[in-house]
């Protein structure tokens, strides 16, 4: 016999955005299901690097969504155990010539006026933040509210400290939407059973597109391929999110072929993480050992001192991405009931807790933290 579950939402997806907007959701009082047809984290989130992230983000929507969120894991760090890994380290970006750093200053003009701390940072003192730095770089900007979080715990702590309003469901697959003759959502149906609730949220993540067609909308997400090499533990060897002025022109392109600049950052467990490379090739997880060296090569130009430094191993990740780099944030008035909470691309984890909180606002009738009609899932023209 098929089993029935009650619930006031239900989210699909257990990744970070995923349990965050179950968190948020049981502090509003309701009771939530949170379906993955894998583990908690199984998806992107599993293979990030946790970055909170002001630094990179032009003044508009996606940097008040970010502002917010800095604030609000800032209280997480306080509420939820320190084995998330909370790490308020702090970004430098640097440019190697003239103009970069001139178009990191004009950025950072911008940023402040948006309330975003940036500290330019001459020359002849970027060894002062970082001592193993490459010499012969022209300057860069220190962004010190960039933060970071070991994301695969921070999902599953909010999911614990969420309580027993929420129900996990792993290793379940939802296999469709259930809808009234009005075509409105009435919950959904895995494996095992109907799930009936007035609400779900697609927290899919990578696969938010497939799901949204599942549910008889199109939202273009896309899988953006990315690999992250992990070396051996090196304590303080690079202190800060470290990386170089041209990643922030590859988080906004559009291009589908390989996109690659240094990214270097230790953490708080001691290895130090490598990127960053973005390229749209599906869901293939090949390893592709020319973009590894280049990823090699593009760090140790930063710090020479890694050249030394094994590599105990590498992996792959998707980034959700949608064409105008703006995550898909709220109802879907294309079917009532659905909610989107996905399409981040690389800002996952740092934009997870405002998605959570503007998500169970909306689903509880609160007030809105910001607007958020630059994030409407509609937004995209359908294709003839």
């Amino acid at each position: 016999m098929l089993t029935r579950n009650l619930a006031d939402v239900v989210i699909v997806g257990a990744g970070v955005v995923g349990a965050a907007c179950a968190y948020y959701a049981a502090r509003a009082g309701l009771d939530v299901s949170v379906i993955d047809r894998g583990p908690v984290s199984g998806g992107t989130t599993g293979t990030g690097e946790g970055n909170l992230l002001v630094s990179d983000k032009e003044p508009g929507p996606e940097l008040a969504l970010a502002m917010l969120s800095l604030g609000l894991w800032r209280e997480l760090a306080d509420v939820l155990p320190s084995r998330i890994e909370y790490d308020a380290k702090g970004g430098l970006v640097v440019a190697s010539n003239e103009s970069g750093a001139r178009a990191l200053r004009d950025l950072a003009v911008r940023q402040r006026v948006a309330g975003v701390t940036a500290h330019e940072v001459p020359a002849d003192r970027l060894r002062e933040l970082e001592p193993h730095l490459a010499s012969g770089l022209a300057g860069g900007c220190h962004y010190p509210q960039d933060a970071q979080v070991m994301p695969a715990l921070a999902a599953a702590h909010l999911l614990r400290a969420a309580g027993g309003r929420v129900r996990l469901r792993l290793g379940e697959e939802v296999t469709r939407l259930l809808t009234g003759a009005d075509g409105a959502v009435r919950g959904v149906r895995t494996q095992t059973g109907e799930i009936p609730a007035p609400y779900v949220v697609n927290a899919a993540g990578a696969w938010g597109g497939e799901f949204a067609h599942r549910a008889g909308v199109e939202l273009p997400v896309q899988p953006r391929r990315g690999f992250v090499l992990v070396t051996e533990p090196l304590p303080r060897v690079v202190r800060h999110k470290v990386y170089a002025a041209d990643y922030v022109a590859d988080v906004a392109s559009d291009a589908a072929d390989l996109q690659s600049s240094p990214v270097v950052e230790g953490t708080a467990a001691g290895p130090v993480l490598i990127g960053s490379s973005r390229e749209r090739v599906g869901f293939d997880r090949s390893l592709s050992v020319p973009v590894l060296r280049r990823l090699a090569a593009g760090a140790t130009a930063l710090f020479p001192t890694l050249a030394g430094v094994r590599v105990m191993r590498s992996y792959a990740g998707f980034r959700p991405y949608l064409p105008d780099h703006l995550p898909a944030i709220g109802p879907d008035p294309r079917r009532p009931g659905l909610v989107h909470a996905c399409g981040h691309e690389g800002a996952g984890v740092g934009l997870a807790p405002a998605t959570g909180l503007v998500v169970a606002r909306w689903l509880s009738g609160g007030d809105l933290p910001l607007d958020i009609h630059p994030f409407r899932p509609e937004r995209f023209p359908t294709a003839a």
